[in-house]
Formats: C-alpha cells, sequence, structure tokens
C-alpha cells in the first residue's frame, strides 16, 4: 500500500503514556497514516465522535476507563471500528478477553514498529471485509432487484467478499438449508462446500443439545437483540464430529415480516486456546524455575539470619542480667548503648534479608516500569552472600553505581541474575572468584551487565546448547536444565541479549545487555 493509500486511514492512539503515544504516532505518521491521541478512555471516546477513525489502539492499562471498558464502548457506539490492544506478558488473558470482544488483533509492550504495522495491516483488511460484508448483508435484507447484467456483477463481487472473509461465513436458506459456505468455513470442519450446499442444515454442525441452546438464545434477548447473536461462543462438530471452539455472530434475515434465512460468522477459538495454554506453560515453568532457585537460596538465608538473631540475643541476656543486679551505674550505660546500636544494626540486617527473601519469592503477574540494575544487584548479593562464603568464592564487585534505570520487570531481571551467580558458584566446587561487573554504552544507550567465574568452564560444543531447554552440563538430580533457557527468554522479552564465552578450565562469563528507557522513567510502576 502507498503512503498515499495510507493517509486514507484515520488512526486514534489511546495510552495514558505521553512517550508511547508520541512515539507511535510518529512512526505511524512516517507510514503515511492519519493520527490522532488521547491520554485516557473518556478522551478517547470523544476523540472517536469528532474524527471517527477506521481503526482504534488502546491500551490495556489505563487509570479510569481501562482499554477493556473502552473496547466495550467503542463497539457499542462505533461497532465498525477495529480495535488493536496492546498488552504486556503477564496480561495475557486480558488481551485474549479483548479478542472475545471482538478486538481486532493485540500487540505486546515494549511496542515493535513491524509488529505493530502488521497489526494495522490486519485491521485494515478486518476492515474492508467487514464493510464489503455489511453491504452484502443489507442488500440481501432490503431484497433490491437489479438487472440481469448488475445482478451479476453484484453477485460475482459478493462472493470474492465472502470468499476472503477471514471469518468462517455460513448462510442459510428459508428452509433452513446451506445456501453460502465460504473457504474458512471448508478449513474450519474439514468439510467440502459441495457436501454441504444444499444438502446439509445448520443443525448438521452441532450436536442436539447445544443446537437446541442455540436456537432457545437466538430467541431470547440476551445475546444482541432477538433473532440475533453476537459473540457467542459455541462448538461446531467437524468432519470426525469432533468439537471446534468457536465464536459465532449470527442474524436472522428478514423480508417485512417474513424470515429468509440465516446468516452466520464463525471464528476459530482453537488458536486462542492454544496462547492461553502456552502462555499458562510458560507462567509454570518460570515460576519452577524460581522455586528452584529459591530452595537452594533457604538454607543459605536461615543462616545468615541465625547468625545476627544468635548475637541479638546473646547481648540481651546480657542486658537483662545486669538489670537484674539493680540500677546502672554511668558507665554501664554507655555500656548498654553501645550493645543497643548493635542489636539495632543486626536487626536491620535481618530485616534487609528478609525483605529481599520475599521480594524475589513473591509471586506476581508481570509488572513493567523503572527498574534500577543497583538495586537489582544488591538484593542479590544479599540472598546469595552466605552461599558464596560457604562455597570459599571471594565476590569481585565492580559494578557501577551511577546506572541508569531500563525499563522492565525487577523481580524477573533478579531471577536471572541470581540464576547466572548460582550457576557460577555450582562451577567452582572447590572455590574460586566471582566477578559482577557492569558498563554504560552511550550509542544506542545500553547497560551492559557481566557475571565472570573462574570455573571449570563449558567445552565448546556444549557452550552452543546451553540456552536450549533441559540441556545441562550438572550431573543428574543438581538440575535439570531450566534455568539459562528461562534466563535467555527473559532476557529475550526486555528487548536485551544473552550471550557467553567460556574456556575449560579457565571460567565462564555471561554478558547481559538490556537497553535503556529511552525518555527515563515517566510511565507508572514501581522501582526495584
Amino acid at each position: 500500500m502507498t503512503p498515499a493509500d495510507k493517509d486514507k486511514w484515520s488512526v486514534l492512539i489511546i495510552d495514558d503514556e505521553q512517550d508511547i503515544r508520541e512515539v507511535t504516532a510518529m512512526a505511524l505518521t512516517d507510514a503515511g497514516y492519519r493520527v490522532e491521541t488521547a491520554a485516557d478512555g473518556e478522551s478517547g471516546l470523544v476523540a472517536c465522535q469528532l474524527h471517527g477513525p477506521q481503526i482504534v489502539i488502546t491500551d490495556i492499562r489505563m487509570p479510569g476507563m481501562d482499554g477493556i471498558q473502552v473496547l466495550e464502548a467503542l463497539k457499542e457506539r462505533f461497532p465498525d471500528t477495529e480495535v488493536i490492544v496492546a498488552t504486556a506478558f503477564g496480561e495475557m488473558a486480558t488481551a485474549i478477553r479483548a479478542l472475545q470482544l471482538d478486538a481486532s488483533d493485540f500487540i505486546t509492550k515494549p511496542i515493535h514498529t513491524e509488529g505493530l504495522m502488521v497489526a494495522l495491516e490486519r485491521a485494515r483488511q478486518r476492515y474492508t471485509s467487514r464493510q464489503q460484508i455489511k453491504s452484502y448483508t443489507c442488500q440481501l435484507e432490503q431484497g433490491l432487484s437489479r438487472t440481469s447484467r448488475q445482478l451479476e456483477e453484484t453477485i460475482a463481487y459478493q462472493q470474492r467478499l465472502i470468499e476472503s472473509s477471514m471469518d468462517g461465513i455460513l448462510g442459510c436458506d428459508a428452509e433452513g438449508k446451506v445456501a453460502i459456505f465460504n473457504r474458512s468455513m471448508e478449513k474450519m470442519v474439514g468439510i467440502d462446500r459441495g457436501e454441504a450446499i444444499g444438502r446439509l442444515a445448520l443443525k448438521n454442525f452441532f450436536n442436539a443439545a447445544e443446537y437446541d441452546r442455540l436456537r432457545a438464545d437466538m430467541e431470547a434477548d440476551g445475546h444482541g437483540g432477538s433473532n440475533r447473536l453476537m459473540l457467542y461462543e459455541t462448538r461446531l462438530l467437524d468432519r470426525q464430529r469432533k468439537p471446534v471452539p468457536v465464536q459465532l455472530s449470527a442474524a436472522v434475515l428478514m423480508e417485512g415480516n417474513r424470515k429468509t434465512g440465516l446468516v452466520c460468522f464463525f471464528r476459530d477459538l482453537r488458536r486462542i486456546h492454544r496462547l492461553e495454554r502456552e502462555m499458562a506453560d510458560q507462567a509454570r515453568l518460570l515460576h519452577q524455575d524460581k522455586m528452584m532457585s529459591l530452595g537452594r537460596l533457604a538454607a543459605s538465608v536461615a543462616h545468615e539470619i541465625n547468625n545476627p538473631l544468635s548475637g541479638i540475643l546473646n547481648y540481651i541476656r546480657l542486658m537483662l542480667r545486669a538489670f537484674k543486679k539493680g540500677p546502672l551505674p554511668d558507665d554501664k550505660q554507655k555500656q548498654f548503648c553501645g550493645y543497643l546500636e548493635l542489636v539495632e544494626s543486626e536487626t536491620d540486617r535481618c530485616s534487609t534479608i528478609v525483605s529481599s527473601l520475599l521480594t524475589f519469592s513473591r509471586r506476581s503477574p508481570i509488572s513493567v516500569g523503572p527498574v534500577s540494575i543497583n538495586a537489582i544487584v544488591e538484593r542479590s548479593i544479599v540472598l546469595a552472600g552466605h552461599r558464596l562464603e560457604m562455597a570459599n568464592v571471594t565476590l569481585n564487585n565492580r559494578v557501577h553505581y551511577g546506572l541508569p534505570e531500563i525499563r522492565g520487570d525487577a523481580n524477573q531481571l533478579q531471577q536471572c541474575l541470581l540464576n547466572l551467580m548460582f550457576n557460577a558458584v555450582d562451577a567452582m566446587p572447590q572455590g574460586g572468584r566471582l566477578t559482577l561487573a557492569s558498563a554504560l554504552e552511550e550509542q544506542p544507550p545500553t547497560v551492559v551487565l557481566t557475571v565472570a567465574d573462574t570455573g571449570t568452564g563449558i567445552d565448546k560444543d556444549s557452550l552452543e546448547q546451553i540456552f536450549e531447554p533441559f540441556f545441562t552440563t550438572k550431573q543428574e538430580g543438581y538440575g535439570v536444565g531450566l534455568g539459562l533457557s528461562t534466563t535467555y527468554g527473559i532476557i529475550e522479552r526486555h528487548g536485551g541479549s544473552l550471550s557467553a564465552t567460556s574456556q575449560p578450565g579457565r571460567g565462564t562469563t555471561f554478558e547481559i545487555r538490556l537497553p535503556v528507557e529511552a525518555n527515563g522513567p515517566h510511565s507508572p510502576g514501581g522501582k526495584a
């Protein structure tokens, strides 16, 4: 499509983050679209009324009216408008809900231009197809007569529209027999149109109970009005009589007060359900890996807390013993102040350790926001400190404490760093040196964090496979090979990269590269 063609398309961006609105608007304007923006759902609906965009891109999480509410309002007031929702990884269930509410597509944050352009292309196709199909249905309902030549041209044109639809289209005549059966329906149920048209009825594609429910709901007012169904979930039966989950929109065709047929639009939900399962599996693997890391931390943290608690207990016993002997002389009061300062510092140390452990162990949805790499390093050192000491590993901390914030999920990034630190300790069974170092690259702004050990190293063949799921160089019982593949996936989803270099017998170095947030941490969300 040429820039001139794109200029005919109007796009509205609704997002409460100004930076995202400006960057996305700039990219779309450069691509030839006419762009309007709104900072929240309410003003976005007003902008739709004023400018009438064909496509709306809305964020899911916004103060006040969220993206789902915006989608519902748009579909109610401007049903022809195509809506693309923008969502983070942990909001996949919300994104699927948006698709069920007839969103055109969803894109993940941070928004990549290539993916955005693909989603817009799909929305344009869908908008055009819907307008064409709407025109076709209107013509059927009105029952307009044409000359023979006009009728032939119209039928041919309508047939092309029906065949190009991404949704399955099934039309029935007044007797209930199949009259329209497009290519998408053939693929969906595995039945050729020659077998369906004039031979099968709508009820042949459902089991008896499901068809009775569909008919009852069609006649009721609860699913889009009487003689209509909208965003109705049901199950078709394919050639092998296996259920196919679908979303159905249907309308009875009328000529005056007489029913002349029925048209149904089916959206195959199998891909959406597969996405749901994949997201659930991915979340389970991430949590499994975190729990393995947490188990490795448990003994270390218990010992780390036990030492200061023992000191606190001893000082308290000393003070109690002194109090029982009578009033304190002046020199003892000064000594008691020293005891109390030690108790305070040791208690604060315990609190820091427990707080860091709770932050890491908490199972929470992905929360993208400004993240301090320095804070992640400090917490990881607190949690892994005793394990390093017990393994006779010396920590060489060369992290630059002037690093800018990046944008991401602090909990997942800490999981990555702890995975790399624990792997380094495992690679040094006789002890050694673990080096944490960081640097800031200017063009493009990138935080580089390295984890280097002086351990056994990894041979060349194994080095090429270490990021593959379930590949491990450890002995049986010491790992299932998910740590590095999970770490690699997390870093990649943050727009960064993870690489490794190693020499057998001389150690291994892992390098994490993460992009710095373009315009600073202005968006809502907690810091690490």
